[in-house]
């Protein structure tokens, strides 16, 4: 393969899923620079081993690399992960501009989506957000963590109780 030829490869398949990768690393780390930090890194991973690349599902490929990126991310510079100050959800559009209630009311709501997202431990909410924000299935959200579909079956649904417990008690961190 020639450099031409895998830049070319490169960015038709792994490019379009930039926003999906930037979208897991910034839940998992819940801060923006280190979610760029991460992202470049898998970024440059993932174009260095494209030559090994097999098969036409880039995607899951990919967020197993942002995933495995972040967690070693993690490890070496931090024990724990700091609450985002607001959990404000960057780039989210579909929202009616002419109408300020209604805006006000899906921010606020956002905002509490977000703020009891943040609250689930990693290993629910990487799932949580793999399944119902990245709308992957459970083979590839199996492929990106590594582990088997029944272990991402019984996480997604214990992190669903969990966000759904949370936002039922009110007392996110808004």
């Amino acid at each position: 393969m020639t450099d031409e030829s895998k830049r070319q490869g490169f960015e038709a398949l792994v490019l379009p899923h930039l926003g999906a990768a930037w979208n897991l690393a910034r839940w998992l780390l819940r801060n923006d620079h280190d979610a760029e930090d991460v992202l470049q890194d898998a970024l440059l991973r993932a174009h260095r081993f494209f030559d090994g690349f097999r098969g036409t599902q880039c995607r899951p490929w990919l967020l197993a690399i942002v995933r495995n990126t972040a967690f070693s991310w993690m490890e070496a510079n931090r024990t724990t992960v700091p609450l985002d100050e607001d959990g404000a959800d960057r780039g989210v559009g579909g929202i009616d501009p002419d109408n300020p209630e209604t805006l006000a009311a899906r921010g606020d709501e956002r905002r509490r989506i977000n703020a009891a997202l943040a609250r689930l431990p990693v290993e629910f909410r990487e799932v949580v957000v793999l399944r119902e924000l990245e709308d992957l299935s459970y083979r590839e959200i199996a492929q990106v963590t590594a582990m088997p579909v029944g272990t991402v079956m019984s996480r997604l649904s214990r992190g669903r109780k969990m966000l759904g417990a949370y936002l039922a008690d009110g007392k996110e961190k808004v």
